[in-house]
């Protein structure tokens, strides 16, 4: 969690409770998981490196081979799911892995989002659900995310 401990610094503490008990949800139930491997793509098929320590918080581990990754989560930023879904299906090949196994995710960059502690820990949440489907369910498919069907 060092990487939220900033963010955490000065909420009430109510709030921080409220939001280490998210956590520490997520975090138990992984810890049962395998970590899973998870390649973040941008909409010309570069891999990107963000959101890694979330993925990992939430059970996957960035893989830059994106014949060895068992989901493609694909974010851009300033790209709405609109965007994505227009944008995304030319780039796909039907020899990765995820795509054969329907694990394409188009992650929403709200661009009014603040990195603030409520947004990541919600993005960790988010993560979580995406790659452990069946473990979790959190409510914010369809809005800041979806799957993707190739």
């Amino acid at each position: 969690m060092s990487f939220l401990n900033d963010l955490f610094i000065g909420l009430d503490a109510t709030i921080r409770e409220d939001l280490q008990e998210r956590l520490d949800i997520v975090e138990h139930k992984i810890k049962f998981m395998e970590k899973v491997p998870v390649a973040v793509l941008d909409v010309s098929n570069t891999p990107g490196y963000y959101f890694t320590e979330e993925i990992a918080f939430a059970g996957g581990m960035i893989e830059a081979d994106i014949m060895s990754a068992v989901f493609i989560i694909y974010y851009q930023p300033e790209k709405t799911l609109t965007d994505l879904m227009r944008e995304v299906p030319s780039m796909l090949s039907a020899d990765w892995q995820a795509v054969n196994n329907n694990r394409i995710i188009l992650l929403n960059d709200d661009v009014n989002r603040e990195k603030s502690a409520e947004n990541v820990v919600s993005l960790i949440e988010d993560m979580a659900e995406m790659l452990h489907p069946g473990s979790f369910i959190f409510g914010h498919e369809g809005d800041k995310w979806i799957r993707f069907g190739a």
